[in-house]
Formats: C-alpha cells, structure tokens, sequence
C-alpha cells in the first residue's frame, strides 16, 4: 500500500529541492520571460514545457511540501479553482493556475513562481487527472461534471470517467468532493474511501445515460437516478444546492454571490466544501467568495466603443445548457460567436445539441469563423438572427435594432477561442 504523504512544512518554511529542480526551474522562467518580451504569449506554458525537459519529475517536487488540491471538470473548473484559490486565501497563501494552463506545463510553470509550502489550489484538464494526482499525492480532489466536449479530439466521457476511477483508487487516501447528480462523476468517486457528496441540481443529462459501470440504463426520476441493471445508483447528499441557497454542515448560506446564475451557486458549494475538508473556517470562505465578480474575464461588464457588454463563456452543449439561464427573458439582442480551432474542437455539429430556442424573441446576432453553421441553427430554429463578420459589426446592428437600451449591457456569448479573441480587445485578463 503506498503511504500518505508527509504534512507540509509551515507556510514560510525553508524546503530545499534537488539542483536539477532548481535548474529546471531558473531555466523555464527565464524562457517564460523571453518568451513574453518577444509577445510570444504569457510565456506559462513554454516554460513549463522547458521546465520538464530538464526535469521530468518536478510537478512532484513542486508539490511534495504543500497541501494540494486539484478541480477537474469538462465545464466548471476554472470559476471553480479561483472561487477556492480566493477562500483559502482567506487564512493562508495559495498558488493556483486558474488563468487555465490546466495541464502539467502550466501546472509547473504557476508552481513555479511561489514559496514552496504555499497551498496549491490546481485546475487539472480532464485528461490530466491521472497523472497529476500520481504525482502530487492531492489531499483533496474536486470533480463537477463529465459531458461531452471537443470529441474530434478528447475521448468518450465514459472513458474519461472510466480514467478517473481507476486514478482515484491507485491514490493515496484523499477527500473528494463530488457531483452527486452526475452518474459519470459518481461512479468514478465512488472508487475513493472519503467522498462529500453535493447536490447539485444538474439539469444536463444527455451524456449520462448509459451506466458508467454495466453499460445498462440510468433511469432518471426527479432529483434522483439510478441504473436499471445495476446497483449504481445517486449517492446520499451532504451539501445541497437550491434556489439562492447552498445549505452545508447544517448550515444555510443565503446571500447571493457576485457571480450570477445557478451555475456559479453550485460552483461556490463545491469551493466551500473543499475548503472546509482544508481546515478553512465557513463563514471566513463565504465572505471571501462574494468579492469574486468574474473570472478570467468571464461574467466581465466592460465598454467596447461607446456600447457596454457582458462576456460569457459556453464551449459545449451542457455549458450552453447552464448559459442559457443567464440569456433567457430580456428582449435586448444578443451576439453568439462561434469559431471551430484546435481549442474548440473542429466539429460544430454540437450546435444542433443545444436549446437556443430558449432565448425567445431576442434578435441574435452570429459572428466568428463558424457563423454561417450558427445561422443554419437559428434559421431551422425560428430564432430571429441576422449575420456579421466581426464584434463591431454585429454592435453596429445593435445599435440600429430598435429593442437595443444603451442602459443594459449587451451578452457575448462565446465558445473557447472566440471567447478570448473579444477579451483581448477589452484589454485581457488582468
């Protein structure tokens, strides 16, 4: 049986790595800073890259003297790593990548440029959870939800699940918070001894409807589910979230966060009850999490031109599903921007996945490089739409419509790479 890690030394306490770590990492945060001097990028990334070159083994010697936590989600995971990153800021110093370097380079590269007991909160790509959980022995391990995303290029969400399962049971002993209402998630969290199970309401069911452990049907009756040909069934709840409220350790937690939509609720529950399983005090995460409004540009109100707008983030058919609640009800146009690179995944056909009926008599404008998939969408939708070919077109046609209020800010809704191609107009991320 592999051992429980160490505790970790005091926050400031002196921890000597081996010359080769030192070396891998002076050399990767020296081709980081070229890196950014030739605006080659943030440099986190090469760095890394770098870094692991020198020294294949040094995520493990980054993390052997911290307490470390790792957020994997297909979507959920970046607002989930800042919202914990900020709660256990509240008592201690935390490293953390949630500016979405998710993979071992990135994870390297932010380590990297901390002390060396610092917490490490780590926002972990779906299909990176295996290794990094290998190499840093994580206390504590926070999974949202599996669906499906990009497939021209990432695996079957079962066999994601399948990968978790297998990780988690090869772990040392951890804490694992976990989607009670997601039968990916459960079957694989079941795997380790210690799990607090979060209710989560998730609506989104589509890539959940074959049982994860025989294959058979999960039959889905309320809030509840359970496999018709096996035992797996939704696991007893410890956190729950409804309405404005996250009820945790007998606790009610009313006060509405700064991040809108249900979708952030569930993502605070879980960022409290890992902080909570890390020693934080309740109250203390709460409190800290209200002063969170956005989150790598997400949620962003910000003025393009002489017209404010509001940046959201929706890369596959369940994130659309949790968008769709923050576009619904106003009347005021709206602009949906899709493009179809690498980091998209280069198949669009999940547009005919999504409900964008839901957002009723809004004129919806599309843009970016797949546009003309979208308007088929919206054409055989009965959505009233019309096309741009770049932001500032599609607001100049805001600006003429006669349902635009200069008061209101106006949606962008992106997937991944046309996301960050508007946030770099406004100024990025920091």
């Amino acid at each position: 049986m592999t051992a429980a890690p160490a505790p970790a030394p005091a926050s400031g306490q002196t921890v000597k790595i081996r010359p080769r770590a030192r070396l891998a990492v002076l050399v990767g945060r020296t081709v980081a800073w070229a890196s950014r001097v030739v605006h080659f990028g943030t440099g986190s990334v090469i760095g890394g890259r770098v870094s692991l070159l020198i020294d294949p083994n040094l995520l493990a010697e980054l993390t052997r003297s911290r307490d470390v936590a790792v957020i994997s989600a297909t979507n959920g995971k970046t607002t989930t790593t800042k919202l914990l990153s900020v709660a256990l800021g509240s008592r201690q110093p935390v490293v953390s990548n949630w500016l979405g370097a998710n993979m071992t380079p990135g994870i390297v590269a932010a380590l990297a440029t901390s002390n060396a007991t610092d917490t490490a909160v780590l926002e972990v790509d779906e299909r990176w959870v295996d290794s990094v959980l290998r190499a840093t022995n994580a206390s504590t391990v926070v999974l949202l939800n599996l669906s499906r995303d990009q497939l021209d290029r990432t695996q079957e969400v079962r066999k994601l699940a399948e990968q978790w399962r297998t990780a988690l049971a090869a772990t040392p002993p951890c804490t694992v918070i976990a989607n009670a209402d997601d039968p990916l998630v459960t079957w694989a969290a079941l795997a380790a001894p210690n799990v607090t199970w979060i209710a989560t309401g998730q609506e989104w069911t589509a890539d959940a409807a074959g049982c994860p452990a025989c294959s058979g049907r999960i039959d889905f009756v309320g809030t509840e589910w359970a496999c018709t040909s096996c035992d797996l069934k939704r696991p007893p709840v410890d956190v729950v979230v409804e309405d404005e409220t996250i009820s945790i350790n007998g606790r009610n937690f009313h006060s509405p966060l700064a991040l809108p939509g249900r979708v952030n609720r569930v993502n605070a529950a879980f960022a409290l009850a890992a902080s909570t399983a890390m020693g934080t005090d309740l109250d203390a995460a709460f409190d800290a999490l209200d002063d969170v409004a956005e989150v790598a540009g997400r949620y962003r109100v910000t003025e393009f031109g002489d017209v404010n707008i509001r940046l959201l983030l929706a890369k596959n058919p369940a994130g659309w599903h949790e968008a769709l609640e923050l576009l619904e009800g106003p009347s005021t146009p709206l602009v949906i921007a899709i493009n179809a690179r690498i980091a998209d995944g280069h198949d669009p056909s999940w547009l005919w996945d999504v409900d964008y009926e839901r957002v009723g008599n809004r004129l919806v404008i599309a843009i970016g490089e797949r546009r003309h998939d979208l308007a088929v969408r919206f054409r055989y939708g009965n959505i009233t739409h019309c096309v741009a070919d770049s932001l500032e077109d599609a607001l100049n046609l805001v600006r003429k419509s006669p349902d635009f209020d200069p008061t209101v800010p106006v949606d962008v809704a992106s997937n991944y790479t046309a996301f960050q191609d508007h946030l770099e107009k406004v100024g990025g991320v920091l």
